[in-house]
C-alpha cells in the first residue's frame, strides 16, 4: 500500500468513498433511463444519486480530520464530482427535462477545469476551492430534485437552485483559470535565473513575473 510523503496511505476510507462515487455513476444512469416515466425507477435513481452526492460531502471531511489527504484524492475527487453531475445533466437533457444550454454550459466549465488541472499538474495540484464545493452542493441538490417526480412549487424551487449553481459554476471557473495561470507563473519564476536590476523576467507564456 503506497503512502504519500506525509504518511497517508493512498488506500484509505476517504479515497474508497471517492471511488465508490465513480462506481455509482453508471448505476444512477441505468436506473434513471430504465423507467423515466416510472416513479419507482425515479426514486431508485434518486437514491443512487443521493448516496453518491453524500460521499462527496464526507470524503473530504474524513480526509482532513483523519489526516488522510493524498494527491490521489485531491485529483480524483473533483473528477468524480464531474462524472456524477455530467452524467446526470446529460441524461436529464436527453429526456427533455433540462435545457441543453444549461448542460453544455456546465460541462464546458467542468471539462475546462479538468484540462486546467492537467495543464499544471507538473507544477502542483489545484485543490477544489470552497466555491467549487458550493457549486457542487447546489448542483447536487438541484439535480436530485430534477430526478424526483415533482411539480408545482417544488419544481420551481429546483429551477432556482439550478440557476444559482450555474452562476457559481461560471464564477469558480474563472477563479480556476486565474489560479492555474498563477501556479504556472510561480513555477516559471522559480526556474528563471535572477535578472539584472531594473528588468522584469517573463515566463514562456508571456506573463510578467510579479515580484
Amino acid at each position: 500500500m503506497t503512502a504519500t510523503p506525509d504518511g497517508a496511505p493512498v488506500l484509505n476510507v476517504a479515497n474508497v468513498l471517492t471511488v465508490s462515487r465513480l462506481v455509482l455513476v453508471p448505476v444512477f444512469v441505468a436506473f434513471l433511463l430504465a423507467g423515466p416515466d416510472s416513479d419507482s425507477w425515479r426514486y431508485a435513481a434518486f437514491a443512487a444519486y443521493a448516496v453518491a452526492a453524500i460521499t462527496d460531502q464526507i470524503d473530504g471531511l474524513i480526509a482532513r480530520r483523519w489526516h488522510l489527504v493524498t494527491d490521489f484524492g485531491i485529483l480524483v475527487d473533483p473528477i468524480a464530482d464531474k462524472a456524477l453531475t455530467g452524467a446526470a445533466l446529460i441524461s436529464l437533457s436527453a429526456l427533455g427535462e433540462l435545457p441543453w444550454v444549461v448542460t453544455v454550459a456546465i460541462l464546458v466549465r467542468e471539462v475546462g477545469v479538468t484540462l486546467l488541472r492537467l495543464w499544471v499538474i507538473r507544477f502542483g495540484v489545484i485543490a477544489a476551492s470552497r466555491g467549487g464545493k458550493a457549486k457542487t452542493l447546489l448542483l447536487n441538490v438541484a439535480i436530485g430534485l430534477y430526478v424526483l417526480p415533482l411539480s408545482g412549487v417544488a419544481a420551481t424551487s429546483r429551477a432556482v437552485i439550478l440557476a444559482a449553481g450555474v452562476i457559481v459554476a461560471v464564477a469558480t471557473g474563472v477563479d480556476y483559470v486565474y489560479r492555474a495561470l498563477a501556479l504556472r507563473r510561480q513555477a516559471a519564476a522559480q526556474r528563471l535565473p535572477r535578472q539584472p536590476h531594473g528588468e522584469t523576467p517573463t515566463d514562456r507564456e508571456g506573463y510578467a513575473d510579479a515580484c
